[in-house]
């Protein structure tokens, strides 16, 4: 089997790298890259994201065909596919960070910046937090309800269908960190840097 890591210089990934080589057994074959065709070739694809909505958007959109490449491997083709962080927000039809921005528009929302209450919650919302488990998401086998995930973000994405949220985490609101729909997961929070629960939830998704 293949994951591919899909690497379009959005900052330092090598933890993502290194966690899911960890997990992976002998069978499965992780690769680093934004080429297409190794894409197009792949069973599952892993969507990091690090630093702005925008940013994030931008070096996408500076590989031209990336977008295309994607889209057709998770929306026609419904292979599985992981965005986390920024990976996750980008699903998005639009974004609010820095400046109004597109997004990929395969789940529709938006990403907002989160309601600190006028300084009473620090953004960004960094560290160790509680999720509420809200459905029986396949990423979320052996995991319990409460479980502590890490997080670092001062954004969070507002999906119009609930339905597609499969966890929460409070601070200062019920923030979405993690959607499924259909073939399409996403984590806000850190799988890779979430220690033995976050190895467990990238062990869930290359055995899907």
């Amino acid at each position: 089997m293949n994951v591919t890591i899909v690497d379009y210089n959005s900052g330092n990934i090598s933890s993502v790298i290194n966690s899911f080589k960890e997990v992976a057994k002998d069978s499965v074959n992780i690769e680093v890259t934004s080429d297409f065709n190794k894409i197009k070739s792949s069973d599952k694809i892993v969507l990091p994201g690090q630093g702005s909505f925008k940013s994030c958007i931008d070096a996408l959109n500076s590989i031209n065909g990336l977008v295309d490449t994607l889209s057709e491997f998770a929306i026609n083709n419904k292979k599985p596919l992981l965005g986390i962080c920024v990976g996750l927000q980008m699903f998005a039809d639009i974004g609010y960070e820095e400046t109004e921005t597109k997004g990929l528009g395969w789940i529709t929302g938006k990403v907002s910046k989160i309601n600190n209450q006028n300084g009473r919650y620090k953004l960004p919302h960094i560290g160790w937090n509680q999720i509420n488990i809200l459905k029986d998401s396949k990423i979320f086998k052996d995991i319990d309800n409460n479980s502590h995930m890490y997080f670092v973000h001062s954004y969070e994405f507002i999906p119009e269908d609930k339905k597609v949220i499969s966890a929460t985490t409070n601070y200062s609101s019920n923030i979405v960190c993690s959607v499924e729909k259909e073939n399409i997961f996403g984590t806000q929070f850190h799988p890779e840097k979430s220690d033995k629960i976050g190895l467990q939830i990238i062990q869930n998704f290359i055995n899907l």
